[in-house]
């Protein structure tokens, strides 16, 4: 199981934007399925997909979250070819945030935002070689502009197996960016790439609960460790879902929720989704006394 698993929250479109990731990426498929009623959203509907071999769980909750540019999926390609083909597939009923052409740092890039609202970055990386294909890209803005190297060592901090790697930083004559903040940066947690900068650029925007980390723990002692350190928003709390102090939200889960979830016994679904749906911080063996009955 993947160890850090983005998160992407719909109002309905998740199977039908599931079903379209899935026919852009090679090794895709759809893991499970799944619906929980009588959530605060109503019946919300589940999704765990893989694209490109990566984990990824959609899910339809409702019009309470939009996605912003905030986060972004960076997508790796190896060739100007491969760049286009995925720009023709997903700016369709989308919208070009940064043109399509070629940049200092990349023979052919673009940034858009899909039909979904979700946004992407392509770049061509050349015969560089990609150990992962997709990275979810964080943006840190207005207040939190200057957060993006501090975050990524906070981070790293908090899960074995990391690293930080490939910084690229502001110079002068960058306004109004300041000079050593993030251009671009990348940060390993737990095997699992992800990649930063900063922009001291006016946005309307900012992180928020339509695209969060999930993290999947084994023991209660491991939820204990991730919450304990990532939770800053005590009104964020619920259901597994916190805020950490840069205003991106995790969710900390056991292991074994997707067992406790994906079944045909409705019985066990329901009281498993009644027991979470009381808690802030999940208690693992109490969702395990709940999924016996």
């Amino acid at each position: 199981m993947q160890k850090i698993v983005p998160h992407l929250w719909y109002d309905t479109e998740a199977a039908e934007a599931a079903e379209f990731y899935m026919s852009l990426f090679e090794k895709s498929r759809l893991i499970s399925k799944n619906v929980l009623k009588d959530t605060p959203s109503g019946n919300a509907e589940i999704l765990m997909i893989q694209l490109a071999g990566q984990e990824f769980m959609l899910m339809s909750a409702g019009p309470y979250f939009k996605f912003t540019p905030a986060v972004s999926f960076l997508v790796s390609c190896s060739t100007p070819e491969e760049v286009d083909a995925f720009w023709g597939k997903l700016i369709e009923g989308g919208a070009a945030l940064m043109p399509l052409d070629t940049y200092d740092f990349s023979a052919r890039y673009g940034w858009l935002m899909d039909k979904y609202g979700l946004s992407w970055q392509f770049m061509c990386t050349g015969d560089a070689p990609i150990t992962q294909k997709i990275k979810p890209t964080l943006m840190f803005v207005g207040d939190q502009c200057g957060n993006a190297e501090p975050a990524a060592e906070f981070y790293a901090s908090l899960f074995n197996n990391s690293e930080i790697g490939g910084i690229m930083r502001y110079e002068e004559g960058w306004a109004p960016n300041k000079p050593g903040t993030i251009q671009h940066m990348q940060f390993t947690l737990d095997g699992y790439q992800i990649a930063a900068m900063d922009s001291a650029y006016e946005h309307d925007f900012t992180f928020n609960e339509a695209v969060s980390l999930v993290v999947h723990c084994d023991t209660q002692e491991e939820i204990d460790h991730f919450w304990d350190a990532l939770s800053a928003v005590p009104e964020a709390e619920q259901c597994g879902w916190l805020k950490d102090k840069f205003g991106l939200s995790w969710q900390i889960v056991p292991s074994i929720m997707n067992d406790l979830m994906v079944t045909e016994d409705t019985d066990q679904l329901a009281r498993v989704t009644q027991a979470f749906l009381k808690m802030k911080k999940f208690d693992l063996e109490t969702l395990k006394e709940a999924a016996k009955g």
